[in-house]
């Protein structure tokens, strides 16, 4: 079981950054492919970006160019830095954690952009 803990999430001003963390609870950290999800009110949960191991990332193209994932192993923790924030950002982020069939789910954070 791998707990995962995210922080950094608040209240920021569109146009705004803020950088996400998140914290694993595993000594084989660097295997794990982390991802940050965010669901908003009345919508499904989406995938927003994603790194391997080795570093490969993947981004939704609706954050491309203003999100970056990030992470260090050293220190079992995965960054999403996010700026340019608009309000269509607002959501609950979710860290995750996936490796084969194992996949771990953090408590989630709140992100509100104003406008």
């Amino acid at each position: 079981q791998v707990q995962l803990v995210e922080s950094g999430g608040g209240l920021v001003q569109a146009g705004g950054s803020l950088r996400l963390s998140c914290a694993a609870s595993t000594s084989i950290f660097s295997i794990y492919t982390m991802g940050w999800y965010r669901q908003a009110p009345g919508k499904q949960r989406e995938l927003v970006a994603a790194i391997t191991g080795g570093g490969n990332t993947n981004y939704a193209e609706s954050v491309k160019g203003r999100f970056t994932i990030s992470r260090d192993n050293a220190k079992n923790t995965v960054y999403l830095q996010m700026n340019s924030l608009k309000s269509e950002d607002t959501a609950v982020y979710y860290c995750n954690a996936l490796w084969d069939w194992r996949r771990y789910w953090g408590q989630g954070t709140q992100v509100t952009v104003s406008s």
